[in-house]
């Protein structure tokens, strides 16, 4: 089969899979390969889960499809579950992680203009990635991304990521109603800011009356050892988007509200003609309490042994500069530059992915197994001697 037919928006690696089971995907040959980035932080509970296979095919067989021109019972337990969890009141589902963060960054204008702010504008980090519609590339702190786009939309103001002070200085700028951020920058290299920075964040913003919206699309549902990464410094935001983990492979994301963002949004501000259909939800929901009931709670511990081991098995290779690690987050982080990595990953059975250009960034399933993450390990650290080798020779 050829791909003449799809636009070129993917430098797609050629190795198609066919099949999946729990870290492992099976390709067209039947050959194995363990998926360290699960998808880009989506299969948070591997591939073909049965309680998330059984759930999907059971509601496909029932409804998929209403829209929201009705009540969908699946889509409210959902929010209820969700909001349980996370201490957020209310949320709007849409189909993807860009579209959750439009709704945040529609919040900011909403919340601002009704406060007679003439230039509602967000302050945002460098070294942030928030998605690749217009808006959310404009926020993003990535110039590749935004290159040829021009002009972008106007309303955020960059800061560097893990500053408080750059951001405590808009506070006399009357545009500023809102900070976005991620808990730890994914695409950025995994960038773990210090302890108490959200704190930090969330005093700014009641102080000045701001509103804090949480980037979670791949922070959320686990994968820093807490459901969502605020709730392990006890910060509850205003906005809170979420993505990625939240269908295991469906495309789903959420948008939930609390505080001062609670009731910005009413009937007409924002839609979505299959956000939170049945089909969606119903998968959903099983997703997170399978997550929150038997997962979660293993997943710091998980991740604390996946480093020590790097440490341990890479402590000697001098182009090897730090290993950053939250929950099941890993950064491996190299002097120069990396991206052959992936290919030589791939031809030994391993899936990863390089980022910020020198960051081999796993983000393995949460229900790896010990087994699991010493193959991980054994493979991943044969991959970089190797490269190290080669450029020291040359």
């Amino acid at each position: 089969m050829s791909q003449q037919y799809l636009i070129p928006t993917y430098a797609r690696q050629p190795v198609a899979f066919v099949r999946g089971e729990g870290v492992w995907l099976f390709d067209e040959n039947g050959d194995k390969y363990m998926d360290a980035i699960s998808g880009i932080a989506v299969c948070n509970l591997g591939h073909c889960h049965p309680a998330v296979s059984r759930t999907l095919a059971e509601q496909a067989g029932q409804l998929m499809h209403t829209s929201n021109l009705y009540r969908i019972p699946a889509q409210e337990a959902l929010a209820q579950r969700l909001c349980e969890i996370s201490g957020m009141q209310s949320a709007f589902f849409s189909n993807s992680g860009a579209e959750a963060n439009e709704a945040a960054i529609k919040i900011a204008r909403l919340f601002g203009n009704r406060k007679g702010v003439a230039k509602p504008t967000v302050l945002v980090m460098e070294g942030s990635f928030h998605g690749r519609t217009m808006a959310t590339l404009s926020a993003t702190g990535n110039s590749k991304v935004q290159e040829g786009f021009t002009p972008l939309v106007e309303g955020f103001i960059r800061v560097p990521f893990n500053d408080v002070d750059a951001i405590a200085a808009h506070a006399g700028n009357p545009d500023v109603v809102a900070i976005l951020a991620e808990p730890v920058q994914g695409e950025g290299g995994i960038n773990i800011p210090d302890p108490g920075y959200l704190q930090a964040l969330r005093q700014l913003c009641d102080q000045h009356d701001w509103l804090l919206m949480l980037d979670e699309i791949q922070t959320g549902n686990g994968r820093t050892g807490h459901y969502f990464a605020c709730m392990g410094e006890s910060v509850v935001p205003d906005v809170l988007t979420t993505a990625k983990g939240l269908g295991n492979g469906f495309p789903i994301g959420a948008c939930l509200v609390a505080g001062k963002a609670q009731g910005v949004f009413g009937p007409g501000t924002h839609g979505s003609t299959y956000g939170g259909n049945p089909l969606g939800c119903a998968t959903s929901l099983t997703v997170v309490n399978t997550l929150a009931n038997e997962v979660v709670a293993g997943v710091s511990a998980k991740g604390e042994q996946l480093k020590a081991a790097f440490q341990q098995a890479l402590g000697d290779v001098a182009m090897v500069t730090e290993v950053r690690q939250k929950g099941l987050m890993i950064g491996i982080q190299l002097d120069r530059p990396c991206g052959e990595l992936v290919n030589s990953a791939r031809e030994a059975g391993l899936l990863i992915n390089v980022t910020a250009g020198s960051v081999v960034r796993l983000l393995p399933p949460l229900v790896i197994s010990d087994a699991e993450m010493q193959t991980l390990v054994d493979q991943l650290s044969a991959v970089i001697r190797s490269f190290a080798n080669a450029q020291e020779v040359a």
